[in-house]
């Protein structure tokens, strides 16, 4: 059996359908399951076995030499939740359990940290374990994933293989559910099929103009082609950077999805929030020396290609994967 948290999220429902769709048909998928939206996310996968989130580690009970990998995607997501009880609980305490569990009954783990940890970006994007204690996160969201980075690397008891990955901005199928928290992508075929426009943020820096802000943009794909290369390898446990190591302004997606919607651009810009706006982003890249001296020599899809893809197989259509 492999277990899946967070199986009906964007990511986690991403990795149960190519699992299943690699002929691992043995799946625990476990979440909180009271969302009809979110259960549309596991279509792909015939009778689930669905576990609760809360339940989990009862059901496991006697079933220990049956797990042969546990993926921890699940946790609170929201960078906007400042419930600082709720996200100890769920992305500290719960985590926590996990990594015990596994240590226990040598079980491999790979689990979601979050690019959100690395704040501002003032110390850069290097995963480096040696510049960890330097980070400071944004929001509570941000520093419970830090809390549990910095906690597994303090552990002298570790499972036999582990790797944790900061997932950096992930679009793709299945986020159709998150509302606010989807993707720039999302948001943008959105507001361009409803409007024929879309607005981005204006700049309030010198040295960036208006829309030239960077992210480093992954597709679900290309992140579960590496998560998959690490269950099969289980070699160089640690914690990595999971970008393409390649950022690319907001008027870059702009015209990547106006292109795939085969419309002529029309983009507005607008001032960002004054409530967000001394502690927005306006570069992130990640640092993927160490991911690829891990082994992964995959690749990425071009940003345009990924965008082309979502748009034309996903969104237009409103398929899930």
């Amino acid at each position: 059996m492999i277990i899946v948290t967070g199986a009906a999220g964007f990511i986690g429902s991403c990795l149960a359908t190519e699992l299943y769709r690699l002929g691992f048909k043995d799946l625990v998928l476990v979440d909180e399951f009271s969302r009809p939206d979110k259960l549309a996310n596991l279509d792909a996968i015939p009778q689930p076995l669905l576990v609760p989130r809360d339940a989990l580690f009862k059901w496991l009970e006697g079933k220990e030499n049956d797990i042969q990998f546990f993926f921890h995607i699940g946790a609170r997501t929201d960078t906007a939740e400042f419930d600082t009880e709720l996200l100890r609980k769920l992305n500290l305490d719960y985590s926590k359990e996990v990594w015990n569990w596994c240590c226990v009954h040598h079980v491999p783990l790979i689990y979601a940290s979050s690019a959100a940890t690395y704040g501002m970006g003032e110390h850069g994007f290097t995963d480096d374990p040696a510049g960890l204690s330097q980070l400071h996160p944004l929001n509570p969201y941000g520093d419970s994933k830090h809390a549990f980075d910095c906690w597994a690397l303090e552990q002298e008891q570790k499972p036999w293989f582990w790797a944790g990955f900061k997932f950096f901005n992930v679009f793709g199928p299945n986020e159709y559910h998150k509302a606010r928290m989807a993707s720039v992508v999302m948001h943008a075929y959105n507001q361009i099929k409803q409007h024929g426009s879309m607005k981005l943020f204006r700049s309030h820096r010198p040295d960036y103009r208006d829309g030239e802000q960077r992210r480093d943009f992954i597709y679900v794909k290309d992140l579960l082609q590496v998560l998959l290369h690490f269950m099969e390898h289980r070699q160089n446990s640690g914690l990595y950077n999971l970008g393409t190591g390649q950022a690319r302004s907001f008027l870059d997606l702009a015209h990547a999805v106006f292109n795939a919607m085969n419309r002529q651009p029309e983009i507005q810009f607008i001032d960002t929030p004054a409530d967000i706006r001394e502690r927005y982003q306006y570069f992130t890249e990640a640092d993927t020396t160490r991911l690829l001296a891990a082994g992964y020599q995959g690749g990425f899809r071009t940003f345009e290609t990924a965008v082309s893809d979502y748009v034309l197989h996903y969104l237009e259509p409103g398929k899930y994967y």
